[in-house]
């Protein structure tokens, strides 16, 4: 049997990184063996844990994810992967990312169901290439490589948002349904939860519930008014 993936979580956000253990834990083949919250421990824990993965946020209170994925490709031992999971959609950032070998560009928010996806994608990439690497002389055929390499470049570029969206305000957004803790919200509660305009929340949470990271549910308020309640499904 293969041995799970040991995976170490990187986010400043503690409930974010305990979303995403909760998520790996919820996958067959992988096992978290840490959790960093700033630049500098990841580092440190790369070094401590050997993990075979790292998932790794853009934004951290010390170091830039870049900077820490530059380092973690200096620390001594066999090569760590990365996936960055990230807020982050700049062209530069997403080419510097790609530059430093990241295996896959998820950008928050997202469902569970690409989550798990590019995870199960790279497990099923790094299996092959581990029981090839135990042949001796294995070598790839081009057919192989293209399509390990085209997996990976399928998933690196960041989602487009639709005209008049931010994605700096949609993560507030997706934040503040997550915050609700599984608890309806309706365009208006958000809005005065977020500081911004009604219509511009129902914009955002129609999105995400587009994207199937919220779902929608009428709700009745007073006189009997139906008002649509949003919940977090990501």
């Amino acid at each position: 049997m293969t041995a799970p993936v040991r995976v170490l979580v990187v986010d400043d956000d503690f409930a974010v990184c305990a979303i995403h253990r909760g998520y790996l834990e919820s996958m067959p083949g992988f096992a978290v063996v840490g959790e960093a919250h700033r630049g500098l421990d990841a580092v440190e824990a790369v070094g401590a844990l050997a993990p075979d993965l790292v998932l790794l946020d853009i934004h951290l209170p010390d170091l830039s994810g870049i900077e820490v994925l530059r380092r973690i490709r200096a620390v001594p031992g066999p090569p760590v992967d990365v996936v960055a999971i990230t807020a982050a959609r700049e062209v530069e950032t997403v080419r510097d990312a790609m530059a430093g070998g990241v295996v896959h560009y998820l950008v928050k928010p997202f469902a569970f169901s690409a989550f798990r996806e590019r995870l199960e994608l790279y497990a099923a990439n790094r299996a092959d290439l581990l029981r090839r690497a135990s042949d001796a002389g294995a070598e790839l055929a081009q057919s192989d490589v293209d399509r390990i390499l085209q997996s990976r470049q399928r998933t690196l570029a960041p989602q487009r948002l639709p005209k008049g969206l931010s994605a700096r305000t949609l993560d507030l957004v997706a934040a503040t349904l997550r915050a609700a803790d599984g608890a309806d919200l309706s365009a208006v509660e958000v809005a005065e939860r977020c500081g911004m305009a009604r219509v511009s929340a129902r914009r955002y949470l129609e999105h995400l519930d587009r994207t199937g990271l919220a779902e929608v549910r009428p709700r009745y308020g007073q006189a009997g008014r139906p008002e649509n309640g949003y919940r977090w499904v990501g």
